[in-house]
């Protein structure tokens, strides 16, 4: 997604989404380490909700996704998108947005965050 954000010189964008994954790689953020816990889900899965944005930082186009992904049981698991690999098919909207979004570095936080 960040190659179509820099091929079509998107600036800022919002995104949404589903369809299913064959398998995933969520996360959760840990605030206190500033790092991301992994949560592989290795097995099918509906995307139930692909929910994010485009944003620009001084490295170029940054994607930011959460999703949640239902399992065959019924049962919901979620968090930010580190990998998604399609299954049966995946229904992506980009919804470009006037002007630009930007992240800049919070160290506090220790991610690059939206500068609004």
């Amino acid at each position: 997604m960040a190659e179509l954000a820099e091929r079509e010189s998107i600036r800022g964008a919002e995104v949404s989404g589903i369809g299913a994954f064959e398998r995933a790689v969520l996360g959760f953020y840990d605030l206190s380490s500033k790092e991301y816990d992994r949560i592989p889900v290795d097995e099918d899965a509906e995307v139930l909700g692909l929910l994010g944005n485009l944003s620009i930082t001084d490295e170029g186009p940054r994607v930011h996704l959460h999703a949640t992904l239902g399992r065959r049981d019924g049962a919901a698991i979620g968090g930010h998108l580190f990998e998604g690999h399609v299954g049966a098919t995946l229904e992506v909207f980009v919804r470009e947005e006037p002007g630009e979004l930007r992240r800049l570095p919070d160290e506090e936080i220790g991610l690059p965050l939206l500068d609004l």
